[in-house]
Order: C-alpha cells, then structure tokens, then sequence
C-alpha cells in the first residue's frame, strides 16, 4: 500500500470511527477543537489529514495514530504500553486496540477506605485475580476474591474494586465499553 492510498483511506475510516462511537461531526468538534467543516473535510476527503488534526482524532477516538490511518503493520506483535497510575493504582494496558475490548493488569495497594463509593457506568466486566485479594462491592454483594477466583458483571450496576489487604494484589480485568459480555470456548 502506497503512501497515497493510505490517505485517500483515512476519511472513510475517520468518518467509520465516529459512527462507531455514535458521535456526529458537532460531539467530535466539541471533543478535539477541530471544526465541524474541517472535520467534515477530512471524512469525504477533500482535506489532506495532517499530524495537527490526525493527533487529536486518535485520542478522542481512542485508537493508535497507526490504526487511525491504518498504516501496514511493522511486524512486531508485542503491545509496549507504559504503565499509567491513577488513584493510587497502576494500570497497564494488555491491548493495543484502544477501541472495543480492553484488556488491563492492575496493581492495587491495600486500599484503607472503610465505606467505597459505589459507581455505574456503561459496559462489562471480567476480573480474574493473579495474586492477593481484592474486594468486590457489586450493588448489595460485598465479595472477597482470592487468587484465581473470577468475576464479571455489568458495570450498570453499582460497584467498586478494592483490595482489603494484607499486601498488594494484581488482577486482569478485561472491560467491554457497550457491554460484551467474555466468551470462553474450550
């Protein structure tokens, strides 16, 4: 695939993504800064996409600048993700497809808050625990899962992950952003 008919593809598949999120021009412009116009230039392709504009569109997206103009492939299979801390947590992504499912190790420090704020938001989840224990609260259920144990459940529902100690704890958690359910074939 040539250089030209890389960017003659990255308006279809700009226009493909925002379909996808269900989002119009106006969400996006919103999102990015970037013109509903220039956008709509960019999808039918009478705009040339530069790094300027492409650069934003992946982060609102949540795809790879390389998948967001579907460059060729390099050939090298591993996901190189940079460990990322919020609330006191790491977080390190297992996917390189920023978009559908995602796939995350997380290390959690024991965690010292008594009442957790229960939150809900679209999706679902899987969690497998690698080692430690984390605390599950999911609506009324409060679950203590040990290394191996797995759970999963719709994130509409009330919830908040823990760990209740004594020593940090990993786990795998797999989320699906419009609510896909894990599929185990054997």
């Amino acid at each position: 695939m040539n250089d030209e008919s890389v960017l003659r593809n990255v308006g279809p598949r700009l226009r493909q993504l925002r379909l996808e999120r269900e989002a119009t021009l106006g969400d996006l412009a919103e999102e990015t800064g970037i013109s509903v116009s220039t956008l709509s230039r960019l999808e039918s392709g009478q705009r040339k996409p530069t790094l300027e504009l492409l650069l934003p569109l992946a982060r609102a997206h949540r795809v790879a600048l390389d998948e967001l103009v579907d460059a060729p492939e390099t050939g090298d299979p591993r996901v190189r993700s940079k460990p990322m801390v919020r609330h006191g947590r790491t977080f390190i992504s297992l996917t390189r497809r920023p978009g559908g499912l995602q796939s995350f190790k997380m290390v959690m420090p024991v965690d010292d808050e008594p009442s957790p704020t229960l939150r809900t938001h679209e999706g679902y989840e899987w969690l497998y625990v690698l080692s430690g224990r984390v605390r599950l609260v999911l609506g009324t259920r409060d679950l203590v899962l040990e290394p191996g144990e797995v759970a999963e459940f719709d994130t509409r529902t009330p919830h908040w992950v823990g760990n209740p100690g004594p020593t940090p704890a990993e786990a795998l958690a797999i989320f699906g952003p419009q609510g896909e359910r894990m599929h185990v074939r054997s």
